[in-house]
């Protein structure tokens, strides 16, 4: 496990008055799925928000926004984070992969507990004392997959962290909406195999949780209060198996499907050859990740005083096939 570096004590959570006021937001992953709907969400609320990327061209879709400032650079690199932290009020570390270079789980346990560790020690720098952090559901440093376990590293750091910082954790299952990774796959796997998938883990059951509730939930922990120092499971309404939401994406495009659901062995072997492809559409850490229901135990949405939206009631909105540009190319 990642070892959590000596840290300066952090800003009394007291500077964070637990009402509604315009905060100064750092937003760590901002570009990705998630990020990019929970930055629009903060920017309409008022609040000025500071991203954090490798490469800027990654946030040119957010750079119209005017309250938000982007900071290209070693993301890793202590100074740099400081430097980006200094003066907020609120860090949200959104940072994840489903697969990273590197053995035996190595690049994934630099993203997700090497990027924890060091943005943990920046915020102790710079006085942030509020951090807002996405895991995942069944992270675990026990687990058997590299991205559960190392979801599970990444926490371990921040509840192990000095009492003085304020923390609230999000553990959502599969997150799904408009341009996702999800149903967009499902959909253009069905379309290319005219309606015949062969499918691992087909009977492991999620419940889907739309990427705006997810949003929401962020919202309401911004300021702290009752959100603190807590774990919020986020799930849908909907507790549907992997094949079904196949099926459930398929019947979106109108298109038919067939679902094979693999045996174990197969389904091993399926992860072990198209880890191999372009893009990794399926890898063997992906299989080992999926051998555990991904349902919440705990209504996370619903304590936070949300209403959850279900996929079989949206996915058509954007999987339809009379939409202009419903289905996006595989990559």
């Amino acid at each position: 496990m990642t070892d959590l570096p000596t840290m300066a004590p952090f800003a009394s959570v007291d500077s964070i008055p637990h009402i509604q006021r315009p905060l100064s937001i750092f937003v760590a992953g901002a570009t990705g799925f998630v990020g990019t709907e929970l930055v629009v969400r903060l920017v309409r609320a008022g609040h000025q928000v500071r991203i954090v990327t490798r490469h800027a061209q990654h946030a040119d879709a957010l750079l119209p926004l005017a309250s938000v400032e982007v900071g290209a650079g070693d993301v890793y690199n202590i100074d740099f984070l400081r430097r980006a932290l200094t003066g907020c009020d609120v860090a949200v570390n959104l940072v994840g992969a489903l697969h990273a270079p590197g053995g035996a789980g190595g690049g994934l346990r630099r993203v997700h507990a090497g990027f924890t560790a060091a943005l943990l020690t920046a915020m102790a720098e710079a006085g942030v004392a509020r951090l807002l952090q996405m895991s995942a559901l069944n992270a675990d440093v026990q687990a058997r997959s590299h991205y559960l376990r190392t979801k599970g590293e990444a926490e371990h750091l921040v509840r192990s962290a000095p009492a003085r910082l304020d923390w609230t954790i999000f553990r959502p299952s599969l997150i799904f909406g408009d341009g996702d990774s999800l149903t967009t796959r499902f959909a253009n796997l069905v379309r290319l195999t005219h309606g015949w998938l062969p499918l691992a883990r087909a009977r492991t059951r999620f419940a889907p949780v739309h990427v705006a509730d997810v949003a929401s939930a962020f919202m309401r922990a911004l300021h702290g209060g009752p959100t603190s120092r807590r774990t919020y499971e986020l799930c849908g309404p909907e507790v549907l198996t992997l094949g079904e939401i196949v099926r459930l994406t398929a019947a979106a495009t109108q298109r038919p499907c067939h679902v094979l659901a693999l045996p174990t062995a197969l389904g091993w072997l399926q992860g072990a050859l198209l880890q191999w492809l372009p893009g990794k559409p399926f890898t063997l850490d992906n299989f080992r990740s999926l051998a555990v229901d991904a349902v919440c135990a705990t209504p996370g949405l619903a304590q936070l005083g949300l209403r959850s939206a279900s996929l079989s009631a949206l996915a058509p909105l954007w999987l339809a096939p009379t939409r202009a540009g419903a289905l996006e190319p595989l990559h």
